[in-house]
């Protein structure tokens, strides 16, 4: 199945969702908003896949060739804009697990979401383990260009690699293209949904750290791809949600993010659930893990 026909999981129901692509232009517009993509020509380093998308029959994203956003606008919109990002490991995205009912459950509340198809660090990119994080610092980018108030929401690897980009605004990962890589690349808040936030010992056997830094990487090269690590007092509010039974991201990783953003004066919300496990997008029905997106919404119109 490609991108030209596919359908995503939502909460409600099954949505029918049209993806198109065209080299003419960087904005493509279709039915359901706009398709931006993130890099006009080759991206940074080259490389890569060739061809389509690939989307699985339960919606996970893979062969990313040409990395984007894909804007989902709400009927009355509240002037205020999030960046989504699905997670899968680096080996995938869960869109239709995360990201698209993200997008529909945030443009409901009049927040315009911008659904990020990064490339993933394992198809053959030429810069590498870099490629994630320089898509979505030109996701940053491009978004601010065009909204006043911009937050993010990453879950899982998603969370690790939207950890990373708010808190490594000064860090040039690429070359400048054009005028928008001369701005920050900031958000104005952050949440995490049981996030990869350490990928040092002994929270090193992760799919993230095997597709980022190897298994056998130097402790110095992990502490360098920890999202907390990189908290300053400049780092914007958390928001952070996890399973104690998570058994994918260690439950330890909120904690750690948390102590780390109060070690440096970041406000920080953080919401652990006696159950739920991992990957459990907007709830899992029959766990406590329902109740975060009322604490989200509630800590965003904040």
């Amino acid at each position: 199945m490609n991108r030209r026909n596919f359908l995503t999981c939502s909460t409600a129901a099954l949505i029918a969702l049209r993806m198109s692509m065209a080299n003419a232009s960087l904005i493509i517009p279709d039915s359901e908003g706009a398709k931006i993509l993130l890099w006009a020509g080759t991206p940074p380093g080259g490389g890569g896949p060739t061809g389509d998308e690939i989307v699985s029959a339960k919606g996970a994203l893979t062969n990313v060739s040409r990395p984007s956003l894909r804007v989902f606008k709400p009927e009355r919109p509240n002037g205020k804009a999030v960046l989504v990002a699905a997670g899968g490991g680096y080996k995938r995205m869960e869109m239709g697990m995360e990201a698209w009912p993200a997008a529909q459950w945030l443009t409901a509340r009049g927040y315009t979401a911008y659904v990020l198809s990064y490339r993933l660090p394992g198809e053959g990119w030429a810069d590498g383990n870099k490629v994630s994080l320089q898509d979505a610092q030109r996701a940053l980018r491009i978004i601010r260009s065009r909204e006043k108030q911009v937050s993010v929401l990453g879950f899982s690897a998603g969370g690790h690699l939207l950890g990373m980009a708010v808190t490594a605004t000064g860090e040039a990962t690429y070359a400048p293209r054009d005028h928008l890589d001369s701005t920050p690349a900031v958000a104005d808040a952050a949440a995490l949904i049981y996030p990869i936030i350490t990928l040092l010992p002994p929270y090193d056997k992760t799919s993230t750290h095997k597709l980022l830094v190897g298994p056998h990487a130097p402790e110095a090269e992990d502490a360098k791809w920890s999202v907390q690590t990189r908290v300053t007092s400049r780092t914007p509010r958390m928001f952070l949600a996890q399973a104690e039974d998570d058994p994918i991201s260690d439950p330890a990783n909120t904690l750690i993010m948390a102590a780390a953003c109060e070690h440096d004066h970041v406000a920080v919300e953080m919401h652990r659930y006696a159950s739920g496990g991992h990957g459990f997008g907007l709830g899992r029905p029959g766990t406590p893990t329902m109740e975060w997106p009322a604490a989200y919404e509630k800590w965003l119109n904040a």
